[in-house]
């Protein structure tokens, strides 16, 4: 199976691009991994609301290029679905089973995602109420993918 996660925005920090490196080479043994980068907007301070729909919408566009017809859409969203890892490992495993061979997770910029990308998902999934910086969710992100494949084979992994 291939796994995309489409991101807004570089990931800048040594310490996590060293994890995003390890949680990708962990991966290399059950899937082919492609993480992919689109500009991110900058965020003027005291920004309005409808200035911050328009820079959703701009990295929404860009993000929008990348996702494919035939691959299923992830769409990291706070008001998406809530899951365990148990869940979302079984729900990866159903897919591959229902003959999806690509899935790509979204991650938005600072603001989220817009709502063009968010109607093009075909699933929303939450981490959390929670915000968390977008460059530790591709961290998070990454270690869940890994231990959905591990509980998928019933291999060995700390709880």
């Amino acid at each position: 199976m291939k796994m995309t996660i489409l991101a807004v925005g570089k990931c800048k920090e040594a310490y996590w691009n060293k994890a995003i490196e390890e949680y990708s080479r962990r991966l290399g043994r059950y899937c082919t991994l492609e993480i992919r980068e689109v500009a991110d907007e900058k965020t003027p301070d005291g920004a309005g609301e409808n200035q911050e729909r328009q820079i959703r919408e701009r990295e929404g566009e860009r993000l929008l290029k990348l996702l494919r017809e035939d691959a299923y859409c992830i769409a990291l969203d706070i008001r998406g679905q809530e899951v365990d890892s148990v869940e979302l490992s079984q729900k990866i495993e159903n897919l591959g089973v229902s003959g999806i061979s690509h899935i790509q997770f979204v991650i938005g910029g600072s603001l989220g995602l817009s709502e063009e990308v968010l109607r093009r998902a075909d699933w929303r999934l939450s981490f959390s109420r929670m915000t968390f910086p977008h460059q530790l969710m591709r961290v998070i992100l990454l270690e869940q993918i890994y231990r959905s494949w591990r509980i998928a084979r019933h291999e060995p992994y700390h709880k």
